[in-house]
């Protein structure tokens, strides 16, 4: 069985791909044929999978927005879905855990274990004990916040330690600390390319996921020319609600599927 890292290249060379996407349902912007369909959560998210399948590199449930909602049962089915219908395909869970001692290895349990994802989003802050635990399963990936796309960002990340801001200090760190077993992507928002660059050289090929295109607005060719490895893959440009909710009529899935093609398309224009 391939690891994260097996998988996520393997699907980059073969499907020609760096699309990620990001699977975080609101049921109220699902098409009225959802309503009062008690495993609506399960059926969209599927639809919206097997739709866009052929376009992506991985698909990155978010898990607050299945908790939310009290379908943890249908985040579980869904990534076994995944699996079994399209089994090339990693699955990321973002959560962005972080935590100490045997919290920590409860919630590598949770990612890899319950729900058998093939990577986890984790947060740094706390420090390599923290992170340890997903560290130690060297089949999976651990995708780590490095420099984030939301607007308060900086508030924490752009700080100076000794002369240099915090999120470059964190990109070389699990460079050159945390990376033994070669399981580590970063977090890189598509908001911010010359950070992205930055990171580029500090890091060298280590994936970056890239949210922040379509809905939050990050230009794709920027993303791609300032954080593109040697040879044109190493990103996961993930886009969560520009393709779910391209359309909430009948052809949702079509919709999706187009959207998933034209952002594939768009990126592949700059590689």
């Amino acid at each position: 069985m391939k690891s994260f890292m097996q998988a996520l290249r393997a699907r980059w060379r073969d499907a020609d791909t760096l699309v990620c996407v990001g699977l975080d349902p609101e049921p109220a912007k699902f098409p009225a044929s959802f309503a009062n369909d008690p495993d609506a959560v399960f059926r969209f998210c599927r639809d919206i999978a097997d739709a866009t399948a052929g376009y992506v590199c991985a698909f990155k449930p978010q898990i607050a927005h299945f908790a939310a909602l009290g379908a943890e049962d249908a985040l579980q089915r869904l990534i076994a879905h995944i699996h079994t219908a399209h089994p090339d395909i990693p699955v990321i869970l973002d959560s962005k855990r972080g935590d100490i001692g045997s919290t920590a290895q409860h919630y590598a349990s949770e990612a890899f274990d319950r729900y058998a994802a093939d990577a986890v989003t984790v947060n740094p802050y706390l420090g390599r004990d923290s992170v340890q635990p997903f560290l130690d399963r060297a089949d999976k990936g651990v995708v780590i916040l490095c420099r984030t796309s939301n607007p308060g960002a900086g508030d924490l990340q752009d700080l100076l330690v000794d002369g240099k801001p915090l999120y470059q200090r964190v990109a070389a760190k699990i460079a050159h600390e945390w990376n033994s077993h070669g399981n580590c992507a970063l977090v890189v928002g598509a908001t911010w390319p010359e950070q992205l660059r930055e990171v580029r050289a500090i890091v060298g090929d280590m994936p970056f996921l890239v949210p922040g295109v379509g809905a939050q607005g990050g230009d794709v060719e920027a993303v791609v020319t300032n954080a593109k490895t040697a040879d044109g893959t190493g990103l996961i440009v993930s886009s969560s609600r520009a393709i779910l909710y391209a359309s909430n009529g009948s052809d949702y899935a079509e919709a999706a599927a187009n959207t998933a093609c034209a952002l594939r398309d768009g990126i592949n224009r700059y590689r």
